[in-house]
């Protein structure tokens, strides 16, 4: 199954408590901070929702 790396890109700073803790749910802490997930539709949902905060790369 394929893998998604996931970075911050930008701060949580202002952003609304839910689009913090969808950050945090996903394993982010720092900007510049990566995670390597499993694509699959709930970690899909995750990021499609903070969009704009991460940079997400797809890993074979």
């Amino acid at each position: 199954m394929a893998k998604l790396k996931i970075t911050l890109v930008r701060s949580t700073i202002g952003q609304k408590p839910a689009k913090r803790a969808t950050v945090r749910s996903l394993g982010l802490r720092r900007i510049s901070s990566s995670v390597v997930q499993e694509d699959n539709p709930s970690v899909r949902g995750m990021v499609a929702s903070v969009a704009h905060l991460v940079k997400v790369e797809e890993i074979q």
